[in-house]
């Protein structure tokens, strides 16, 4: 985690919806960090055999991209 996240803030998950309503979570510091940490060590094996196919698989893989680098953004960049 990166020396910018310092205090016990909650953090904000906002995900737009497709009708335009925003829809959110508070997450602690230690589930952030948790899920940075997550999405930098799963990988293709737990993508293909999850999915319904290889293209679902491929999606599934560039939206947890997608999730890592917001997170890296937002200073949580697991080392």
């Amino acid at each position: 985690m990166s020396e910018t996240q310092e205090t016990n803030d909650p953090i904000t998950l906002t995900i737009a919806t497709p009708a335009g309503a925003y829809e959110s979570e508070f997450l602690t510091q230690a589930e952030t960090s948790a899920l940075a940490q997550f999405v930098k060590r799963v990988g293709w094996f737990e993508f293909n055999s999850h999915a319904a196919n290889e293209d679902e698989a491929h999606l599934v893989k560039q939206a947890v991209d997608k999730l890592q680098d917001v997170l890296s953004r937002s200073g949580y960049d697991p080392q």
